[in-house]
């Protein structure tokens, strides 16, 4: 029988190959994973940047999707391709699916027939439906915290064995890390965002009561009590108040020194 030299199953040298090539794959996704600088990305887009570097990093991979959890804030979900989004909407409308196990079970989910998975029985038969059948899912932890949850998606059954999943609990340890740092720098651009914000309020709230109290003659005290009236008879909120007040003064100030020129 003559032996068909196409098969690349029966080849230990192309298989081998095969091997040493995801291996690589691998190495530059971790490699570029590690020079990823937080401080150069919104949170969004970096997070893209490692869902990208996962379908490279993990044999059979299509398409993959990142989700970060942070408490008391909606999950922030990105994807690398149309049909990831597409079935993410699936997940989380219903509420069930193997990211969602992944993350509440701190541990890996693989399908190769998502219709047939008695695991999700309402999600698993419309992924199908979209023509894919295959995922894997692993939480990312950072140290004790599950910092989010990453999925793979491939349309073929059985796309991902168990070497495309140890491949991928290894590239998922310094995801997990990246993803973890991406989250703090944004808290903290946040709070600052948040701590500028009321300390400018409060400067214009000062602002107005100076004013009136050079206007009126009234304590302080009662210079803040009229903001306050004044906010809940018009519904705003005091620095909206305040605001007004100042930038009153400031257009009569500038319209009594076009006066006097």
């Amino acid at each position: 029988m003559e032996h068909d030299s196409a098969d690349d199953s029966s080849d230990p040298g192309r298989e081998q190959a095969s091997r040493a090539a995801e291996d690589d794959e691998l190495a530059e996704s971790m490699a570029a994973l590690s020079r990823l600088s937080s401080g150069r990305w919104d949170l969004e887009d970096l997070l893209a940047e490692v869902a990208s570097f996962a379908v490279k990093a993990i044999p059979g991979a299509e398409g993959a999707g990142l989700t970060l959890l942070e408490a008391g804030r909606a999950d922030t979900i990105v994807k690398s391709a149309l049909f990831v989004e597409a079935i993410d909407d699936i997940q989380y409308g219903l509420g069930q699916g193997p990211c969602i196990s992944a993350a509440e079970t701190r541990q890996t989910m693989r399908s190769g027939s998502l219709g047939a998975d008695p695991r999700w029985p309402r999600f698993g038969p419309r992924a199908e439906q979209l023509g894919v059948h295959s995922v894997l899912s692993l939480p990312l932890i950072a140290g004790e915290v599950v910092v989010g949850a990453m999925n793979v998606y491939a349309h073929a059954p059985d796309s991902f064995d168990e070497r495309s999943e140890r491949l991928g609990q290894l590239f998922a340890v310094p995801a997990a890390i990246a993803v973890q740092n991406a989250q703090i720098l944004a808290q903290t651009r946040r709070l600052a965002v948040s701590l500028q914000a009321a300390l400018t309020s409060q400067e214009v709230i000062d602002q107005a009561i100076g004013i009136m109290r050079a206007r009126s003659g009234i304590s302080a005290d009662e210079a803040y009590d009229r903001l306050r009236q004044r906010s809940q008879r018009e519904h705003i909120k005091v620095n909206s108040v305040a605001a007004d007040i100042v930038q009153e003064a400031v257009r009569q100030a500038r319209a009594r020194r076009r006066d006097t020129n």
